[in-house]
């Protein structure tokens, strides 16, 4: 399991380095155009929250941590539809690697 560091405020997200590579490629464009957005994801640390969402802002610290070194391969579909997503609905919604 990877990890997502944004603001240090809350403990990292974590997320499967498949899905956190796809990760970075959006967020990345994102913040690189200057474009803020809503990143929703479900906690796994069973303390009692549903659901999150962030405010993701180009001027918040945010750290990828990739449990390995080598980078999974990258599906250009899938980096697409989560990009359309985002800018139809404002919302990154952070889910796992399909089967």
């Amino acid at each position: 399991m990877g990890r997502l560091e944004y603001n240090s405020s809350r403990p990292p997200i974590e997320i499967d380095d498949a899905t956190l590579a796809h990760l970075k490629i959006v967020i990345g464009t994102k913040l690189r155009r200057q474009e803020a957005f809503i990143m929703t994801w479900l906690p796994t640390d069973g303390k009692g929250d549903g659901r999150l969402s962030a405010w993701i802002h180009p001027s918040i610290p945010l750290v990828f941590g990739f449990d390995e070194v080598r980078l999974p391969a990258i599906d250009a579909t899938r980096i697409t539809k989560m990009m359309e997503a985002l800018n139809a609905h404002g919302e990154l919604l952070i889910e796992s690697s399909p089967s």
